[in-house]
């Protein structure tokens, strides 16, 4: 069991730390950026059954669940995922000064499956468990914000299970598999991840 001592240093942060969600964030608000006309390019395809489209999600979720696994500190999927969304609202976000709320939210969905663990739990069901409820978080905001006027059971409740799926698998199953595919290759190895390795 942890002890207070290991948790308070669990939480203190390192210039490093914030380098590393500031770089991850400033890439995926790039990525943000360019998801927006993808998830716009895909609306006539998936006419036949809107809700689908939630399939693509996840990606967005990617720095909630990808900036916790690797600094492991209390408030970096907030942080990074909050960051992410402003870098995409500064590029031209077609959602304007709301996609910086979402992202908060977003963030604060993720970072709740951390905390649930006491920030010592990062294996595949936690990655999972954040991704989901990172997006469970961002769906919800989307069915009170952007449809409003929509149908809960024709189109809400199953674009928030889809996409919930979808943050599961892409952004928690998908930062995991980056986090492993990384450690090998020594640049986490200032980081409890590339610690990690070093003990398997």
């Amino acid at each position: 069991m942890p002890t207070t001592d290991s948790l308070t240093s669990t939480a203190r942060w390192r210039t490093l730390d914030i380098v590393t969600c500031a770089v991850i964030a400033v890439a995926f608000g790039i990525v943000f950026w360019a998801w927006n006309f993808l998830w716009a390019a895909l609306e006539a395809p998936f006419s036949f059954y809107p809700p689908l489209r939630a399939v693509i999600y996840g990606v967005w979720l990617i720095p909630a669940v990808l900036a916790p696994l690797i600094v492991r500190r209390p408030g970096a999927a907030v942080f990074t995922e909050g960051l992410a969304a402003v870098i995409s609202a500064f590029l031209g976000s077609f959602w304007g000064i709301m996609v910086v709320y979402q992202g908060l939210v977003q963030g604060l969905g993720g970072e709740l499956a951390f905390a649930s663990g006491r920030y010592r739990r990062f294996g595949t069901g936690t990655a999972m468990l954040a991704g989901a409820m990172a997006t469970f978080a961002a769906t919800v905001f989307d069915a009170f914000a952007w449809y409003p006027h929509a149908d809960w059971l024709t189109f809400r409740l199953p674009f928030i299970a889809i996409a919930t799926v979808s943050g599961a698998i892409i952004a928690g199953l998908g930062s995991k598999a980056l986090v492993g595919a990384m450690q090998p290759t020594g640049v986490l190895d200032r980081f409890p991840a590339g610690r990690e390795r070093r003990r398997i």
